[in-house]
């Protein structure tokens, strides 16, 4: 992998343990050569995550819509800056940047960019390895969520299988290394779904 994709909060939410997690996994990109993409901005964790990574000497790329530049959120140290005119067109360019995505903590768009690559993923849209760093259990409820799904037949364990969990970026970045994905076997919907 040459560069992954790390969806982050704006915010830096209430508890330490994200910003850490988010500079934790920026300098164990960066160590590691492996380029970051994300969403631009200079605020919240995903500041933290670009300044982590451009501390350790790595590569950042932000993606980041005019609307948002304009407002002065934009981090202006970053390796490269693309200026682009939508979030459609952001998430586009960060998904073809990419060869896997993270999410770490976040609000409503930081889950919105998630699932919709995990979504590609299920749907053969793409074959990149999808994960969520779940610092301090901030994702626990949304994994036993998906694990709800597939108990109740609206998403298959082999689709389920496609979004790796760890609390860990260590651990996380070699799950996701040795992860091959392939889109789920037959058609995305169950038999009795058509």
């Amino acid at each position: 992998m040459e560069r992954i994709c790390v969806f982050a909060g704006s915010g830096s939410g209430n508890r330490p343990a994200y910003a850490e997690a988010a500079a934790a996994l920026g300098a164990r990109l960066a160590e590691g050569g492996i380029g970051v993409v994300y969403g631009g901005g200079h605020t919240g964790l995903m500041g933290v995550l670009a300044d982590a990574a451009l501390a350790a000497g790595g590569e950042v790329v932000g993606v980041i819509p005019e609307a948002l530049c304009t407002r002065e959120l934009a981090h202006h140290q970053l390796s490269e800056l693309e200026v682009v005119s939508s979030m459609h067109a952001r998430k586009a360019r960060m998904a073809e940047l990419a060869d896997a995505f993270i999410a770490l903590p976040g609000g409503i768009g930081t889950l919105e960019e998630l699932f919709e690559v995990f979504t590609w993923a299920q749907l053969g849209l793409h074959a990149k390895p999808c994960g969520l760093l779940n610092a301090a259990g901030f994702y626990d409820p949304l994994v036993r969520f998906l694990d709800e799904t597939v108990a109740e037949g609206f998403l298959r364990p082999d689709q389920r299988a496609l979004l790796e969990v760890d609390s860990e970026p260590a651990d996380l970045l070699t799950a996701l290394a040795a992860c091959h994905p392939v889109p789920a076997g037959g058609t995305w919907i169950g038999p009795d779904q058509t």
